[in-house]
This record gives structure tokens, C-alpha cells and sequence, in this order.
């Protein structure tokens, strides 16, 4: 019996580690990646969520198969749900990258490429999958270049990938990759994530004075956070002088 997906810890407490296999039924990788959800929901510290995507062969690349839309739109506010999550999310991909794990790798916050790397649109029964990939395509890239790729089928081999801002970083040596992702990104807190996040996803589709009051609720916490920690070392000081 094959063994369900499961997360695990990261060395150090720095978080949770999610091995994906492309393969696996829509069913059960939804669970797994709820689960991930729920896990980082109940941790109270600064949390990293490492995606560890496995390679999908060609000859698995159809996705997702004969399911019915109940399951694929559990899938995709799964996927949404990760996204949204305050904790940042690397992901590691190697060989094949398509159907769920490119959804996910697309999801991600941190995205780490091995050489060979090729990333493949999702195809179902010889179709065209429309999913939500298209509309991440449309998010990270723009219109004129998310249709360059999804109006004429282009699979992308990794130096297309990089150039195009989908792969933040290529490396031989995975784990040094995701310790050097996982320190960078392990700066920032969780609410402070959650907040660049959403800016900048808002920023693609949203009017410049609808988003100047979400900005500038945005910069009202920054400066009362900062006028509260300056009142918080006045009064160490003030503290320190009595004694």
C-alpha cells in the first residue's frame, strides 16, 4: 500500500516539509495540502512551508483526469488556501514540473529550480486544462506573455523559466538552496508576509484608488508598530537611567 502524503518538520522547528508527487489522486493531494494548512494554523511562530515537488512523467502529464468539479474546485481553494497562508512558501521543483505540482510551484512565495527543470502546461484527455494556472500565469507575467504560452501550448525548460521571473533560483545543490531560501524569507515575519502578499496580488487587478486605502491602511499599522517600539525602547532607556 503506497503511504498517504504526510508533512513533516523541518530541522530546527523552522517549520513544515510537504514531499508532492504529481502523481497522486486530486483527492488525496487536496487533503495533504489542507493538512499542511491547518498545521501551519495552529503553530503560534514564524513558519516555513517547503514544497518538495517531485518530477511528473510525460506520460502522467494529463491532469486531472477524469474527477467531477466538486474535486477540482476543492483542489483549487486548497491551492488558494496555501497561498493565503502567513507563512512563506518555498518550493522545490526537479525534472518535470506540470499538473498539480506546477500549480503549487506557482503558489509558492520561493521557487527553487534543479538544472533540467521544464515546466508543462496542463493537458486533459489530449485538451488544454483551464484551470487556475492560467490566471497565475496572467498574475506573475502580464497579459501579452501568459499568452504567448497558454494560446500556443509552450512548455517552458528551465532558463525560459528563470528568465521569466517563475524560477526565483537554480541550483545543483537543493538543500543549500533551500537553507539560503529559508534564511532570507525566515526574516520576514508571518503578518508581514501575509501583507506583502496580498499587496502585491492586488496590485494586478485592482484600481489605483481602490488600492491607495488598503496601501495606506498597510503604512497606518508599519507606523504605529514603529511608533510603538520606539516608545518601547524610550521607556528601557528612561528605566535604565533610574536604576
Amino acid at each position: 500500500m503506497e503511504k498517504t502524503l504526510e508533512c513533516e518538520p523541518l530541522p530546527d522547528g523552522l517549520g513544515l516539509l510537504l514531499k508532492v508527487e504529481g502523481t497522486r489522486p486530486l483527492a488525496e493531494l487536496t487533503a495533504a495540502v489542507n493538512a499542511v494548512c491547518d498545521q501551519v494554523a495552529d503553530r503560534h511562530e514564524t513558519t516555513v512551508v517547503v514544497l518538495e515537488l517531485s518530477s511528473t512523467p510525460v506520460e502522467f502529464r494529463e491532469w486531472p483526469g477524469d474527477v467531477d468539479i466538486q474535486a477540482v474546485n476543492r483542489w483549487e481553494r486548497a491551492v488558494r488556501r496555501l497561498e493565503k497562508q502567513a507563512a512563506v512558501t518555498i518550493a522545490v521543483a526537479r525534472g518535470t514540473c506540470g499538473g498539480p505540482v506546477l500549480d503549487l510551484l506557482l503558489a509558492a512565495d520561493f521557487r527553487i529550480g534543479a538544472p533540467g527543470l521544464q515546466l508543462l502546461l496542463p493537458v486533459n484527455d489530449g485538451h488544454f486544462w483551464p484551470g487556475m494556472l492560467m490566471y497565475r500565469l496572467v498574475q506573475h507575467l502580464g497579459m501579452a506573455r501568459a499568452r504567448q504560452i497558454v494560446m500556443w501550448g509552450v512548455d517552458l525548460p528551465l532558463a525560459k523559466a528563470s528568465e521569466l521571473g517563475l524560477i526565483d533560483q537554480v541550483s545543483e545543490d537543493l538543500s543549500d538552496a533551500l537553507h539560503t531560501a529559508a534564511v532570507l524569507t525566515g526574516r520576514i515575519s508571518d503578518r508581514e508576509t501575509a501583507v506583502r502578499r496580498q499587496l502585491l496580488l492586488e496590485a494586478v487587478s485592482t484600481e489605483y484608488e481602490e488600492a491607495l486605502g488598503v496601501h495606506l491602511a498597510a503604512c497606518d499599522r508599519e507606523l504605529r508598530r514603529l511608533r510603538h517600539t520606539r516608545d518601547a525602547e524610550s521607556q528601557d532607556l528612561a528605566r535604565q537611567a533610574a536604576s
